[in-house]
């Protein structure tokens, strides 16, 4: 088989060993050549309890393998109840791999992916209408921020020693070591548009097109280098920025570049099937004048003066809370909380650290019946200095953003705001010199 451990001399590395024909033979080959780099094994398993007592089997047949060649094995059993889709149990099965890794002091987790695998994705993402960030497939490698069974984070190294190795030359390998494997027998069915590609299109194809797939990989592999190269650009033009529940991309006219920017938002948002059209509709959204907005896919892109906000449709939490609970230290949205301070406003409140805004007002000022709340129809808005407005049009005048609106908590008497979070206090609320307790509402930054 065409692979390289050299890089990975002196290093840990977790097999995750399904008891498959791909897992075994990679297994197999480590075995035979960690000792050269000094390289050192373990292995990860995971029964996802999908195929009933099958799965406990080829769990048990893993179990056995590794006891026979010394190798620790920290083993998954999924308990949640509910039978896992395959989409969950990827997710399930990467929490696995984490806390396996952490478990383990282990390096990189090793997976079995090969060519025929990297063909199968790279057909199946452009047959759905994919860029070219779909067609890179599966690299050699990948490193992923990622949370473990616990909710413990940490950055899961996956490494991928065959994927270069086309399906024939691990069959080859496999009878020429004389490896006992388990049977999937999920896999030998065309439930699933993935089996499709694997049992009937790319036996075909290769059929017609000798070392179809090597040539696949030689494709994903070009396309992978031009992704980095967008990544590059769109990372030092800034064109990507976290906002508030959401991201915005800076105005771009080079349409490949803003195609890519779109991608990468999507992806930060785990978004997917989104299509071509969408991202043309966003382009051309760029031109438009402020204000106009796009729904789709569970999320409302806004334009906002040059640039596009994405953000995904929060459901908006109902609050309506007494000030004077406020006072208690009661938990609420957006990190709201208020302080009472006697003396001078110079003094710095314990939450005033850069990642919030902080008001101050005259507590005396707010009544005992002012509640904490979301905007509502009729509030009025008394500015800082005098005149009083509707407060949909002070956000108007102060340019906040319509998607903003709805989420800015204020603190109320009815219709009349007397201050909100992070943005202004009311003329009503202000501190003078005859102000003897001040209140410091905190609030976490919304607008930025």
């Amino acid at each position: 088989m065409n692979v390289s451990i050299a890089k990975y001399s002196h290093k840990k590395i977790c097999i995750a060993l399904s008891g498959g024909a791909d897992s075994m033979a990679l297994a197999h080959f480590l075995l035979k050549n960690a000792p050269k780099y000094s390289i050192s094994l373990c292995v990860v398993n995971c029964d996802h309890k999908i195929r009933g007592d099958q799965s406990a089997k080829d769990s048990a047949f893993v179990a056995d393998f590794c006891k026979k060649n010394g190798l620790n094995l920290y083993f998954f059993e999924y308990d949640g109840g509910d039978i896992l889709s395959e989409t969950q149990a990827r997710i399930w099965r990467k929490k696995c791999y984490v806390t396996a890794l952490i478990n383990s002091g282990a390096d990189y987790i090793a997976t079995a992916h090969h060519l025929n695998d990297n063909a199968e994705t790279v057909l199946f993402n452009i047959a759905r209408g994919s860029g070219i960030l779909g067609a890179c497939g599966i690299t050699d490698s990948v490193e992923l921020n990622a949370e473990g069974l616990s909710g413990e984070r940490a950055t899961l190294s996956i490494i991928r020693p065959l994927i270069a190795c086309s399906r024939s030359q691990i069959d080859e390998y496999i009878a020429n070591n004389n490896l006992p494997y388990v049977i999937d027998e999920s896999n030998l069915t065309t439930d699933y548009t993935r089996n499709k590609l694997r049992l009937n299109v790319i036996p075909q194809l290769e059929a017609a097109v000798p070392d179809a797939c090597g040539a696949i990989y030689r494709f994903s592999q070009i396309c992978h280098e031009t992704e980095r190269y967008f990544d590059d650009v769109i990372k030092k033009r800034g064109a990507i920025t976290p906002v508030f529940n959401g991201y915005g991309i800076a105005e771009i006219s080079e349409k490949a570049i803003f195609s890519r920017a779109a991608a990468k938002t999507f992806t930060l948002l785990k978004l997917k099937d989104y299509t071509s059209e969408q991202i043309n509709r966003l382009y051309d959204m760029q031109f438009l004048k402020s204000g106009k907005r796009f729904d789709f896919l569970g999320c409302t892109a806004y334009k906002e003066g040059k640039n596009l906000v994405i953000c995904k449709n929060a459901e908006i939490e109902r609050l309506l809370v007494p000030f004077t609970s406020l006072l208690t230290g009661i938990n609420v949205p957006n990190g709201i909380k208020a302080y009472v301070m006697k003396g001078d406003i110079t003094l710095k409140t314990k939450a005033d650290n850069g990642e919030n805004k902080t008001l101050y007002c005259d507590l005396n000022k707010i009544p005992d019946t002012a509640q904490l709340r979301y905007r509502q129809k009729g509030d009025v808005f008394t500015k800082f200095g005098g005149g009083s407005k509707k407060l949909g049009d002070y956000f108007t005048d102060k340019k906040i953003p319509l998607r903003l609106r709805e989420q800015i908590p204020v603190i109320a008497d009815g219709e009349n705001v007397l201050l909100i979070c992070g943005v202004e206090i009311s003329e009503n609320v202000k501190i003078t010199e005859q102000t003897t307790d001040i209140c410091a509402i905190v609030c976490d930054q919304i607008i930025k």
